[in-house]
């Protein structure tokens, strides 16, 4: 296909410096690994590995970008298994020391792919391998955008994605592409490391293509970096568009082959290959080239061409209004003996290649080395580093989490479900300006239906520019006006599109100099779609609130498809999250604006309200707060539960306790007053965070592990002495599993109900009944615990 033309080099660079620079961070690189792998003493029998290969491919690339493209400020997604490229280049440019250079892989030393949170280096992106990493700096753009029209923030900051061309079979990559929030980006781009190979072949085909015209379609200027400066003077004389013919046309297969075939056979091949009628002339171009230039020459992509991709990324510059894509052809083990081998995907350099690389690019005295500063080499790094240093951009502007209120005003006396308390929470909070100017909302098309709908109407919907709304007599109360000043972000249908969103959104004060406080709000049952975009988010450090709503079986009219269970247990047991599941409207405002105050901290977490769309009486919470002091039982709340209701008999034969959440305490507390009909003596705890009572177990089991006395924890609030050992019931709108640890966090025996089948249609009574959740069932698997065996 048709590449763009190069554009003139400016003369002031010094691309022989630029080349030096280039062999030693593969020097670096290459050597990085090889010494993990060879040389460091292990501890184990199992391989370290590292991709000397895939790294290859990407030096010429990340060269262009770190010692003359990039400035300060701007953001770099690195593809991950250029991790040691990015740490050399680190290293190169002081920003990492150089003991760490042979600790890849080890404990404590450099990871195996970038992480914000493990490196010791700056790494704006996380990245893994599942092309996760390609789309979170297009939604950092995105958030640099709104960062732009609502605050006072430095302008020009550029985002760029290094992407291996096999990340583009995910489809993540190609679900943020089309997303309506992501058009217009002018400050992103994106390079495609296109080495036509995978983790296990040379891929068939030629897909650059195909993925040129859907990038097109979505609003993107493509860039196509295909042949180096030597194969296009190759094409440019006489008869060599027979040459570029016969490259062109061959299979990715032939082309990986000939570059590990001997010249003489490379030239036969290419000659013998081509149609009849092209063959004298491309014989006479190959004469011109001896046979042991033949195999470098057809070699030369463009990728590998300091000056075409340094001209690429100028082009790139130059369009504002698009975001790019430059498709870099390259050769995976570009510069190493492995160099376009089949399976050099996961191979690592014997020992004798690793002493001939070192003759020809490392320094002769210390392969460890950098550039002596009095070098053009070494100027250029200085050079480099000066530009990129951000010593002199301000602070982040940063929320006061002290001015965060505790709570809003009085207790709800109507029913309301969690998820309208939710909603009235994030009303009031659009009133505190100093707070609600940082809070920023987004939901993959379900915002009204997630109660984002009042928030909207008060603090209205971002768009870049101002959209012309067309008023319709039916449309209700709510006001849809996008302009620069909104503050909810409506993205598409793509639940992974709305964490990964989160995530960046998470790390504004990080990547964008402003702190925001971003609030999402999911369909329940699709966290599992998205849930490679939470992990990823909450992986690299980003903190930010989202509600699951509606949850679990509750919603009982709309079928086993929609209907949540599994996504408890996600949320308790993903790190750097905390899951909430309230019942009432009072519990629900003080995890909200508990939730808001942590993620302002910076060694706060995620958190995760899972909400429902069930009307629950407020009369049992208020009845308690009659009798205790509101301060303490805000405090339970925000520990992770509180005893909501005593026995109901006074002098009981038996006594049990119930454990519950979320939808189900008006079910539980139901099932106290059967209970009582039959004698038995039930308590009530309200489970406002499974999460946080597990982690409470966990520190008291470290701290008898460890001879620690530890202080008495909310577990000891919650269950009396006189009542450890009584029968447990632990009663959950979810995974039975989730709540099953509380049978040793109270030395109770455990009788765990919850939803341990797919649901179905049906009223919320009859679902309750199916899957022993009603009140009736409750009683009953109490009592059959007060019958069980040695009681």
């Amino acid at each position: 296909m048709a590449t763009s033309p190069p554009d003139a080099i400016a003369p002031v660079r010094d691309l022989a410096a630029l080349a030096a620079v280039q062999r030693r961070v593969l020097w670096l690189a290459t050597r990085m690994i090889d010494y993990a792998n060879r040389e460091r003493p292990k501890g184990d029998q199992l391989k370290v590995g590292g991709h000397q290969a895939s790294s290859a491919s990407m030096v010429t690339a990340m060269t262009a970008l770190y010692f003359d493209w990039l400035k300060a400020g701007d953001r770099v997604a690195v593809k991950p298994h250029a991790s040691p490229v990015l740490h050399s280049i680190n290293y190169l440019l002081g920003r990492l020391d150089r003991e760490y250079l042979t600790t890849l892989r080890d404990f404590g030393g450099l990871q195996s792919y970038p992480s914000r949170t493990k490196d010791p280096d700056p790494i704006d992106f996380s990245t893994g391998s599942v092309g996760l990493g390609a789309a979170a700096p297009l939604f950092a753009s995105v958030v640099d955008r709104y960062v732009g029209s609502h605050f006072d923030t430095p302008a020009g900051r550029r985002f760029v994605a290094l992407i291996g061309d096999a990340e583009l079979d995910e489809g993540n990559v190609w679900e943020a592409l089309a997303d309506p929030a992501a058009r217009g980006l002018g400050q992103l781009t994106w390079i495609v490391d296109f080495n036509r190979q995978s983790l296990d072949r040379v891929i068939p085909g030629v897909r650059s293509q195909e993925f040129t015209h859907v990038f097109r379609d979505h609003g993107w200027q493509v860039e196509v970096v295909k042949y180096g400066t030597r194969l296009r003077e190759a094409f440019a004389r006489d008869g060599g568009a027979t040459l570029e013919r016969r490259i062109d046309d061959m299979a990715n297969q032939e082309y990986q082959a000939l570059l590990r075939t001997p010249g003489a056979e490379v030239r036969a091949r290419l000659v013998d290959g081509a149609p009849k009628g092209d063959r004298k002339a491309l014989a006479r171009v190959l004469d011109d080239y001896p046979d042991d230039e033949i195999v470098g020459l057809i070699g030369d992509l463009g990728g590998h061409d300091l000056g075409d991709m340094l001209a690429a990324l100028e082009r790139a510059d130059r369009d504002t209004e698009r975001p790019t894509v430059i498709f870099a052809f390259t050769v995976k083990g570009w510069g190493l003996p492995m160099a376009g081998h089949p399976l050099n995907h996961s191979a690592l350099l014997t020992g004798d290649e690793i002493d001939v690389l070192r003759g020809a690019i490392a320094d002769p005295a210390d392969e460890w080395a950098g550039f002596a500063p009095d070098t053009p080499e070494g100027r250029l790094c200085a050079s480099a580093a000066e530009r990129l240093s951000e010593r002199h951009s301000p602070a982040p502007t940063r929320v006061d989490p002290y001015a965060i209120p505790h709570e809003f005003g009085p207790v709800a006396t109507r029913p309301m479900s969690s998820q309208d308390a939710f909603a009235r929470c994030l009303q009031d909070i659009a009133g505190v300006d100093e707070v609600a100017d940082h809070v920023v909302t987004t939901s993959p098309d379900v915002s009204i239906s997630t109660g984002l709908g009042g928030w909207i109407n008060k603090r209205g919907v971002f768009a870049p520019v101002e959209e012309e709304v067309y008023e319709l007599e039916d449309s209700g109360p709510l006001k849809w006006a996008p302009g620069p000043k909104g503050q909810h972000i409506e993205l598409g249908i793509s639940e992974m599109n709305l964490f990964l969103l989160l995530g960046q959104l998470g790390l504004g004060a990080e990547l964008h100099g402003t702190q925001l406080l971003p609030v999402g709000t999911v369909y329940d049952p699709f966290v599992c779609r998205g849930l490679d975009a939470l992990i990823y988010s909450v992986y690299s450090g980003a903190r930010f609130v989202f509600a699951g709503t509606p949850s679990g079986v509750s919603l009982s009219r709309e079928g086993g498809a929609h209907q949540s269970s599994i996504t408890a247990s996600i949320g308790m047991e993903l790190p750097g999250l905390t899951m909430w599941e309230p019942c009432y409207a009072l519990e629900t405002e003080w995890v909200m604006l508990h939730a808001l105050r942590d993620i302002v901290r910076p060694d706060g977490e995620a958190h995760y309200l899972r909400l429902s769309t069930t009307p629950v009486a407020q009369d049992a919470i208020g009845a308690l707060l009659e009798r205790s002091e509101r301060a303490a039982l805000r405090d339970d709340v925000l520990a992770g539960g509180y005893r909501l209701a005593e026995p109901a008999v006074a002098d009981p034969a038996s006594r049990v306790v119930i454990a519950t959440c979320g939808a189900m305490v008006p079910q539980a507390l139901a099932a106290r007053d059967l209970l009582a009909d039959e004698d038995v003596a039930a308590t009530i705890i309200n489970i406002t965070s499974p999460d946080r009572l597990f982690r409470a177990l966990r520190t008291r089991t470290g701290a008898l592990r460890s001879g620690r006395l530890s202080d008495p924890s909310i577990l000891e609030r919650l269950v009396r002495p006189e009542e450890r050992g009584l029968p447990l019931v632990t009663v959950h709108d979810a995974a039975p599993h989730a709540l099953a640890f509380l049978g040793a966090a109270f030395g109770s025996p455990l009788i765990p109900l919850g939803v341990d089948r797919f649901g179905q249609c049906g009223s919320q009574p009859e679902v309750y009944e199916w899957l022993d959740l009603s009140a009736e069932a409750i009683a009953e698997a109490a009592i059959a615990g007060l019958w069980r065996p040695g009681a």
